[in-house]
């Protein structure tokens, strides 16, 4: 049994997405401290957008005619793809950034897609985390209403192309106290706040109970 932790944030140890799913495994691995944790940063160690096309066009290319570039790329999918394969539980934590999915994320599902063979559900039943952060309020109601272009996206690849088993846990408002211009919703965000964090401990609990 292994957990795999995907982070995309690009903020480091400023990184509210990155804090929540801290919360997840701290409260899943104080349960079930055995299980292996693999980790793979795109913030911090991205994936390189020519892996994805190195590697389609060696699936392409007659194995005897492959060259180097090729050959890694596929051989480096292929990583990609078995970890998500391989994972008996998972933790994802991908912000939205500019009203979408980070770069970072979007390469390494490409890159996923790309390491084995079309339709293969990667996640198929694997207990998942989805741990997702935006900076401003996208509610119903709000100004930015459907402009996440983030949140659906994930679920459509990690449900229904990847086929996992899915708990999302958000947070909105995450430039309170950065951005000036959004003080007067610092009670807002604060409830927002202590409201995703208890989420985010209760899912990683989850996760130790159905890891059991």
């Amino acid at each position: 049994m292994t957990l795999l932790r995907v982070d995309a944030s690009i903020q480091g140890p400023m990184s509210a997405s990155s804090a929540l799913a801290d919360l997840v495994l701290d409260e899943f691995t104080a349960a079930r401290p055995e299980v292996p944790v693999v980790r793979r940063h795109l913030g911090q160690h991205p994936l390189g957008a020519e892996v994805w096309s190195g590697a389609i066009a060696g699936s392409y290319t007659p194995e005897e005619d492959r060259n180097a570039a090729q050959r890694e790329a596929i051989a480096l999918a292929e990583q990609v793809a078995d970890e998500l394969q391989q994972a008996s539980l998972a933790v994802l934590a991908m912000p939205l950034y500019n009203f979408g999915i980070s770069q970072h994320a979007k390469t390494w599902i490409d890159v996923a897609l790309a390491g084995a063979p079309q339709g293969t559900r990667l996640l198929e039943g694997t207990p998942t985390v989805l741990v997702t952060t935006r900076g401003g309020a996208y509610g119903p109601g709000t100004p930015r209403e459907g402009w996440d272009h983030n949140t659906d996206f994930l679920r459509r690849i990690l449900v229904d192309i990847w086929g996992a088993d899915l708990t999302v846990v958000e947070r909105e408002f995450t430039l309170v106290g950065v951005n000036p211009a959004l003080d007067e919703f610092t009670e807002m965000a604060s409830i927002m706040r202590k409201t995703a964090e208890e989420a985010a401990t209760s899912a990683g609990a989850d996760l130790a109970a159905r890891a059991a």
